[in-house]
């Protein structure tokens, strides 16, 4: 491994942008012959911040500009004209080393909707050997799950009994219980999986970019911003970086290829004269390739949260005192269990909103705490939090650059309930949370709905509900999205559409957002297409 801080070493065969959850994997499948030549460019840091290894230490790395992009949509006019922050890692592991760490594949009809809209190798049984190809799973191999590779996958270290209560009140109303839900069948209740591994966070830094750091044929460079893409007529030949105020040039023999995400990756395109004639005539950007659905189809789960206070117990109780957290932080640091393994969530269930749908629509995400914010400490009573999401929506916005300057953000324009579909959908989705919480298991324990509170009851209050008291889940996905439309950018190969030697890998290629929590998916976007790299360049 190399860190270059000079412009000595300028030719590689692939160059790799972003080192988040899709380039980690990249580096390293491309690395494993000694005779590619790799570079990996981060514009973050390295992950040596202590709390990205501790599970829950995602309230300390979140809206840190030492650790996160820091991004702040518009405002939204579906959310009440409210700007949210969307956190996204700017560090070796990118939004794996930030994420809740819930390990979601999503449903099987997801990738076979994929190769449906025209990407042949995309279906659900094709894509299902990457994922088990990734993962080394802590309850052995099957039909779905792999062991042995560098992502590894595990239960959580820590249960409380409200959320086994809750787990009850969900099967009484006739959510099935399902201990797999990335199996067989995704839908039903049950308890989350997550990328940790004895207490400690597992990210793609962790798992894949770390062995391949010992290769000699691998550069890692942290802190290089990229600003733009080199070209030669219609082939991308490097990149431009800047680091340390100073501009870098490297170049690629084979292939460039851009692992920013779903914000970085169009943005990027942008200032490099891809996308909208319009867009970039407006910045005054030489167009390369006009391709309009660069930054456009961008897809998020939005969460609405709803809180219970309880007369049972819950980790409020548990981390209301700084002489409680001291006691937490040895129990984590003696025995590797207890609080500081959270993850995101407890409880996953996936349903349908109403009956007469063929699959589940919504996602609820169950903490045994409550806060008003994360990392601003909990509630000085015992709650539980209970969000949900719709998983397809039918919403979508867009992203796009305001200046050709490099360092400023983007503007990001989720949409957020703009579709009818999806405000019935929120709608529903607090009635079915409203259900769980009415079950006997569950009700007995329940002494009040504190957010958003029993008052709003029509549908026109929920609605309301669901603009004012609701969250990103940290989803974006689907800018550079996959297919051979008009709006499409990349192929089934995840070529650049019209540009040769370039390549997007990772979440931005999405045709739709996958029916859960997106980092598991990314890891397998990146498997494949490391295998269709090496495949097309032998």
């Amino acid at each position: 491994m190399t860190y270059s801080t000079s412009d000595e070493h300028t030719q590689f065969d692939y160059i790799i942008v972003g080192a988040g959850s899709a380039g980690c994997v990249l580096a390293n499948r491309l690395s494993t012959d000694p005779a590619n030549k790799v570079l990996l460019l981060e514009a973050g840091t390295t992950d040596t911040n202590p709390w990205i290894h501790v599970p829950v230490g995602y309230f300390k790395t979140m809206h840190n500009p030492k650790t996160d992009w820091c991004y702040l949509t518009e405002p939204d006019k579906g959310i009440n004209n409210r700007r949210l922050q969307w956190p996204r890692g700017k560090v070796l592991g990118g939004s794996s080393s930030l994420n809740g760490l819930l390990y979601v594949r999503g449903q099987a009809e997801d990738f076979d909707r994929w190769e449906a809209l025209g990407n042949k190798g995309w279906s659900y049984k094709e894509v299902l050997p990457y994922f088990k190809k990734s993962e080394d799973q802590e309850r052995g191999a099957d039909n779905y799950h792999g062991i042995g590779g560098p992502q590894k996958v595990s239960d959580l270290r820590l249960r409380r009994p409200i959320a086994d209560f809750f787990i009850k009140a969900a099967e009484q109303i006739g959510i099935p219980l399902n201990p797999d839900y990335n199996g067989a069948k995704q839908e039903g209740v049950g308890y989350f999986q997550q990328t940790a591994f004895k207490g400690f966070r597992w990210s793609t830094a962790r798992g894949f970019l770390r062995p391949a750091m010992k290769r000699k044929n691998l550069t890692v460079i942290t802190k290089a911003h990229t600003n733009r893409i080199l070209f030669e007529d219609n082939r991308a030949v490097g990149i431009e970086y800047l680091k340390k105020g100073k501009l870098h040039q490297v170049k690629a023999n084979s292939e460039v290829i851009l692992s920013a995400g779903a914000i970085g990756s169009p943005q990027i395109l942008q200032l490099s004269g891809i996308g909208s004639k319009e867009l970039l005539d407006k910045h005054q950007i030489d167009l390369i390739k006009e391709l309009p659905g660069v930054g456009k189809n961008l897809q998020d789960h939005l969460q609405i949260r709803l809180v219970f206070k309880t007369s049972q117990r819950t980790l409020n109780d548990e981390l209301n005192s700084y002489l409680k957290q001291f006691k937490v932080g040895l129990q984590y640091i003696f025995t590797r269990t207890g609080p500081l393994t959270l993850a995101a969530s407890q409880v996953a269930i996936f349903t349908k909103s109403h009956p007469g749908i063929d699959r589940s629509d919504i996602q609820f995400h169950m903490q045994p705490l409550s806060a008003d914010k994360p990392g601003e400490g909990v509630h000085d009573f015992s709650a539980f939090t209970l969000s949900v999401c719709q998983l397809r929506p039918h919403s979508s916005g867009h992203i796009e650059i305001k200046s050709r300057d490099p360092l400023q953000h983007p503007a990001i324009h989720p949409n957020y309930l703009s579709d009818k579909r999806d405000q019935k959908v929120a709608v529903d989705s607090i009635k079915v949370a409203r259900k769980i919480a009415e079950a006997p298991a569950l009700k007995i324990h329940i002494l009040d709905e504190y957010v958003p509170g029993s008052e709003h009851q029509t549908d026109l209050e929920l609605l309301n509900v669901a603009r004012q008291h609701s969250q990103t889940i940290y989803h974006p996905t689907s800018t550079c999205k996959m297919g051979n439309d008009k709006m499409a950018v990349v192929n089934e190969r995840l070529q650049v559409h019209g540009i040769k030697g370039l390549r997007i890998i990772d979440a931005s290629i999405m045709p739709e957002i996958t029916s859960g929590n997106t980092n598991a998916p990314a890891i397998m976007i990146a498997e494949k297409g490391a295998e269709m790299l090496l495949e097309d360049n032998a």
